[in-house]
């Protein structure tokens, strides 16, 4: 039963669910000078951003991982941090326009943590990107 799916239309009417390019790594290109350059497959998604809870601060302070840090939640099992897959390195882009709240404006977001994981909806911490 998708759970997220039953309450995601009450949580969006306080919180709304923004739109979001989720760049999913795929490896990288080496340069001849042995730069590497990522490459990204891209889709846009739409994400609901929230506060982490003490124990999931907890949890990512004693993975040594700080920074301003939020949950992400959205549909699909979006695993990005696993390592058995050899995954990692997926963030999110947040445009800028209606309905993306300022703080979330023109700002990149790397998948650090995998929270929740089902068949059909993820909750993922992701760490504000600089730059």
């Amino acid at each position: 039963m998708n759970l997220h799916g039953v309450v995601k239309g009450v949580i969006g009417a306080v919180n709304p669910h923004v739109p979001a390019t989720l760049q999913r790594s795929n490896g990288y290109t080496t340069a001849a000078d042995g730069g590497r350059t990522p490459i990204y497959t891209t889709s846009t998604e739409n994400v609901q951003v929230q506060a982490l809870s003490a124990k999931e601060i907890q949890h990512l302070d004693g993975l040594n991982i700080g920074g301003v840090l939020r949950k992400a939640y959205l549909d699909g099992d979006w695993r990005s941090v696993y390592r058995p897959g050899q995954g990692g390195g997926d963030r999110f882009q947040f445009g800028t326009g209606i309905g993306i709240p300022v703080n979330l404006q023109g700002t990149t977001w790397l998948v650090v943590q995998p929270l929740e994981t089902w068949s059909d909806w993820c909750s993922l911490a992701i760490q504000l990107q600089m730059g």
